[in-house]
């Protein structure tokens, strides 16, 4: 997928991916790799949230697509909507380099202790 993370921490994470190699066969970014991109910003900042001794398994995503991607890359911003003790609830942002809204996704992640 080629994700490189550009900020982490439990309020927000943002990270880019490629367009190309991530593409459908039209040569647009493949909505599913919009979804990869919002979920591996969302878990992590998640784990971040629960911390060391728990771990973050997303439960739900949804995503909607606005508009298409054909090159460069496109960056995802993860906000923080809810950060309990068993659910961390992130809104992402995916955007172009022209900063247009690609897709919008929000995911929930249960929140457990980590096993032995």
């Amino acid at each position: 997928m080629g994700i490189e993370f550009v900020e982490a921490g439990a309020e927000r994470v943002v990270g880019r991916m490629p367009v190309e190699g991530n593409t459908q066969p039209y040569g647009l970014l493949h909505g599913g790799a919009s979804v990869v991109l919002a979920e591996t910003l969302g878990s992590v900042a998640a784990a971040i949230h629960a911390g060391p001794d728990r771990i973050a398994v997303g439960i739900e995503i949804n995503a909607s697509h606005h508009r298409s991607a054909t090159s460069g890359y496109v960056t995802g911003v993860a906000t923080r909507l809810h950060g309990g003790r068993t659910l961390a609830t992130y809104e992402i942002e995916v955007t172009d380099e022209e900063g247009r809204r690609v897709c919008t996704s929000r995911l929930t992640c249960m929140l457990r202790d980590r096993r032995p």
